[in-house]
């Protein structure tokens, strides 16, 4: 077997675990309660999920085999290790500052790292997702949030 189709092979596999995974969390929600204030997330996010599923399936399906596989290049790499540091500090940071504060920092601050330089954007941006996030979320959850000003 050639290494792009043993990568297209684990990329189905891939797929059937989180499809299978899927329907696994969809009947057992349904096994413990069918009332549709349980289903009423869980269900449809589990249907795109199982959508998103069969969407990437056909594509890898239909999808011409490569002749090589891309490399990662390093850049891409620590990119990414940014990305990942600056979210562990987001998660790490959430109780001691609030949510709402940690919200807007991590966005603002990842809008920088992704190359905008128009600060008005990033403190809009920051402002606006960093204060609705955490009210959908305050108002969802049944326990409190830690919060600097909402």
């Amino acid at each position: 077997m050639t290494h792009p189709a043993r990568r297209r092979l684990a990329d189905c596999l891939v797929l059937v675990a989180l499809a299978a995974f899927a329907l696994w969390y969809l009947f057992d929600t349904f096994q413990a309660s069918s009332r549709v204030t349980n289903l009423i997330f869980i269900l449809p996010v589990g249907v795109a999920l199982l959508a998103l599923c069969a969407l990437e399936a056909v594509r890898l399906l239909r999808a011409p085999a490569a002749e090589e596989e891309p490399t990662e290049e390093p850049e891409n790499i620590v990119a990414t290790g940014k990305v990942i540091a600056l979210f562990s500090a987001y998660v790490l940071s959430a109780e001691p500052i609030g949510f709402d504060l940690a919200t807007c920092l991590f966005v603002a601050l990842y809008l920088l790292m992704k190359g905008e330089r128009r600060y008005g954007i990033v403190a809009a941006y920051a402002l606006l997702f960093g204060n609705l996030v955490p009210l959908f979320f305050a108002r969802m959850l049944p326990y409190p949030m830690p919060m600097a000003w909402l």
